[in-house]
């Protein structure tokens, strides 16, 4: 069978003859700017038979499975836009620091301002929230009532398409109410601290973020998409279980209700602390659970991890450490084979959660042969 149906099957719980590699490359592939056509801006780590070629070139060679249009052909599947009508004018700066970008969007409500400091050009983190005070909780509400949400059938077709049958064409959503305030809106401590000082205030901003969240799964329900990934980044330090049972699981369970309503497979990517969480994996509404990171990158073993998540899928589960040199290959084939035995048929393997800039794609090449000899 090909890999896309070798990866329906393992959702659907179908006989499969193999199991699907699945490396995420992005952070690697422009860490070391793999898309460059000048040998002088390879590390002599970079095998020369991959200078100069697109990640799709190198999951086709490694006979591995892509996993995002996003992040391997630059074709996101839904976009938001604001509405030109609403008076509201978005302005981006550099900072004062390098890598810092400065976003600020005015309103007839108010001023909202976050900062931005990007590492080597790759990701990023928030080094200022928009939101700080409760006044600036009606700023966000204004501009969020005019931005609507749209999914794109046209990148869906241009992706899936290139893709072909390597994949299920795929894309993972936006946050939950809960994580977008502790990772985009306010913080970790200002959440904390507003949930117990403004509780109303603060759960009547929650219903409105879910309630606007109904346009993007109206349109992922609607769309040709297969299967969803909940990009939530759940860590149990800042999803601790008291909250992760009040805010998070009553909305995985309606919203991953809807989305199976509509005939979707879901998965969730947890890629942080898992030991204070175990206990709920198994009866989560999730068909498969992407990222989690055993030891000794997490803080929790292997074993752990399966008798926690039962029949579930895991997507990856070897840890992204485990490329980098302080590890020997025989170590990293060791930990494959076990990862292979213990969660197969119910897995598509890849790196928890993505391989690292200076991670080595030679040990990629290696579990991609185990994977192609690993008998079910």
């Amino acid at each position: 069978m090909t890999l896309q149906q070798e990866i329906l099957n393992t959702f659907s719980k179908e006989k499969t003859h193999k199991i699907v590699f699945s490396p995420r490359l992005y952070y690697w592939y422009f860490g070391n700017k793999i898309y460059s056509k000048q040998k002088k801006n390879y590390s002599k780590a970079i095998p020369p038979h991959y200078y100069g070629k697109t990640q799709f070139d190198i999951y086709r060679e490694l006979g591995s499975s892509p996993r995002y249009s996003e992040e391997t052909l630059y074709l996101p599947l839904y976009y938001e836009v604001i509405d030109p009508l609403s008076n509201i004018k978005v302005q981006r700066e550099p900072g004062t620091k390098k890598g810092e970008t400065i976003t600020t969007h005015k309103t007839p409500h108010g001023k909202l301002k976050q900062v931005e400091s990007i590492g080597s050009g790759l990701g990023g983190h928030r080094t200022e929230y928009p939101i700080k005070t409760l006044s600036d909780i009606k700023t966000l509400r204004y501009i969020l009532k005019n931005t609507t949400v749209s999914f794109s059938r046209k990148n869906f077709e241009l992706a899936d398409k290139q893709f072909g049958d390597t994949c299920v064409t795929s894309t993972y959503l936006s946050k939950s109410p809960y994580q977008k305030l502790v990772t985009e809106f306010m913080g970790f401590t200002r959440t904390i601290l507003s949930l117990k000082r403004y509780p109303s205030q603060m759960e009547n901003f929650m219903t409105f973020l879910e309630d606007w969240d109904d346009q993007m799964y109206n349109q992922i329900s609607n769309s040709p998409l297969q299967i969803v990934n909940f990009g939530e980044n759940i860590d149990s330090n800042l999803s601790p279980p008291h909250y992760f049972e009040k805010y998070l699981i009553p909305y995985y369970e309606k919203r991953v209700n809807q989305l199976h309503r509509a005939g979707k497979y879901c998965h969730i990517h947890i890629d942080g602390s898992l030991r204070d969480l175990l206990p709920y994996f198994e009866q989560l509404p999730f068909d498969g659970l992407e990222a989690l990171t055993p030891k000794p990158q997490g803080d929790v073993s292997m074993e752990e991890i399966k008798e926690a998540i039962g029949k579930k899928i895991l997507l990856d589960g070897i840890p992204s450490i485990l490329f980098l040199p302080e590890y020997s290959e025989n170590y990293l084939i060791e930990y494959t084979q076990n990862v292979l035995e213990l969660f197969s048929p119910n897995l598509i393997l890849g790196v928890s959660d993505e391989l690292s800039p200076n991670g080595d794609i030679r040990k990629i090449e290696k579990i991609s042969e185990i994977v192609k000899n690993f008998n079910l």
